[in-house]
């Protein structure tokens, strides 16, 4: 175990050339960042899941409640004792030889059974309520980090020099400002880790998975190796869009559309000139040309701006979900069939498409009624005014 907290530990990886950890250790004149502090934070993350618990039960679902938003979730399946013990002993998901065989014995057409099982799919989605109280967290939190950081930001150089991350480095001292802001950035990224095998599963969930993986990467190198000036910048300009877009959903959800469109807008806006403009400007041009000239490269400093360049490759993967998103909102509207800001489905939604007059039509055995729809002429899906749904 020592050879390999050793080989881990390697000072020729993390550190710059001539530099060791000894040189790193905090004295009474300055205090550095020191690896064990990063254990603060798991303890930390489940506080803060715990706080998610009790603002969620005692703060969002009052105010979805004061907004009319009701619990109901999608609508259920007919009860069936046959088709209920295929989806939960069988597949939720028959294919088509299995539903040749449920019709014959049910005597119910294939087009009925298919809608039986996409309902009762959807019935073990979230409620409208659940997904504005997790929203509303996430709006909450974001909003106070992006507060704190800005406040503390806008007294260090090197938000208006970044090349002051980089001027005597690593023997930078970190305040207890900064560490606070780190230490619960990390905190809570470890709990968005944790509860998204519990929160609302979406098409991206591998996606957003990574996206975390990577974040929490980041945020411990750049510690570890003492780039916290850096990474406040990186998750002060993440925090700034992320508001705007949790705030999008709950309008959304609350009915409230042209509220819900116009901070989709602003969102769509701020997300793409702060992922696609200012990250790689203003972040990257630091991180891969100004270090470069005033520190050099050495090994954890390349795995750094690797992992800084894979999150500019999710920030690329949802820019084009947003402006597909707007391109076919302003489709809809030159041909006078939508509001130019109306999207009829999020392309990350987590309730399975399905024709309104067909999730509202009882089961049908074969005899009694022919059913011709086909499920493409509306949609239940997660955003009905296009939001979005990223969480960053």
């Amino acid at each position: 175990m020592a050879g390999i907290l050793a080989w881990f530990w390697n000072e020729r990886f993390w550190l710059p050339h001539n530099v060791t950890w000894a040189d790193l250790k905090s004295t009474d004149e300055a205090t550095f960042p020191q690896a064990e502090d990063l254990y603060l934070a798991l303890p930390l993350a489940f506080c803060i899941f715990m706080a998610r618990l009790v603002f969620e039960r005692f703060i969002a679902k009052p105010c979805a409640l004061g907004l009319k938003i009701q619990a109901n979730g999608p609508q259920k399946a007919q009860p069936n004792a046959i088709l209920e013990k295929v989806f939960t002993a069988i597949t939720k998901h028959p294919d088509e030889k299995r539903l040749e065989g449920l019709s014959k014995q049910l005597d119910w057409d294939v087009c009925t059974i298919q809608r039986w099982f996409r309902q009762r799919r959807n019935q073990e989605k979230p409620s409208t309520l659940t997904k504005f109280c997790e929203s509303m967290w996430k709006f909450t939190f974001y909003l106070y980090t992006f507060s704190y950081g800005a406040r503390f930001l806008k007294k260090a150089p090197w938000l208006w020099d970044t090349r002051h991350c980089w001027y005597n480095y690593p023997y930078q001292s970190l305040t207890s400002d900064l560490h606070y802001y780190y230490v619960m950035e990390l905190a809570f990224y470890w709990s968005l880790m944790f509860s998204q095998f519990t929160d609302i599963k979406r098409k991206d969930f591998a996606i957003m998975f990574v996206h975390h993986l990577a974040t929490i990467a980041l945020m411990t190198f750049s510690y570890v190796n003492n780039m916290v000036r850096i990474g406040t910048l990186v998750m002060c300009l993440h925090d700034a869009s992320d508001i705007l877009l949790e705030a999008s959903k709950m309008a959304n959800y609350a009915k409230c559309q042209r509220l819900c469109d116009l901070l989709f807008v602003m969102f769509g806006l701020l997300f793409i000139s702060t992922r696609l403009g200012l990250y790689p400007i203003w972040i990257l041009n630091t991180t891969l040309i100004e270090s470069w000239e005033i520190v050099g490269p050495y090994p954890s400093w390349w795995v750094f701006n690797v992992l800084l360049l894979l999150l500019q490759l999710l920030h690329s993967f949802w820019s084009y979900l947003i402006i597909r998103i707007a391109c076919r909102a302003i489709a809809k509207g030159k041909a006078g069939k939508w509001n130019p800001l109306h999207v009829s489905k999020d392309d990350r939604s987590d309730i399975e498409s399905s024709s309104d007059e067909e999730d509202s039509t009882p089961a049908t055995p074969k005899s009694g009624h022919n059913n011709n729809t086909n499920g493409t002429n509306g949609t239940n899906g997660y955003l009905t005014s296009g939001v979005y749904s990223e969480e960053n």
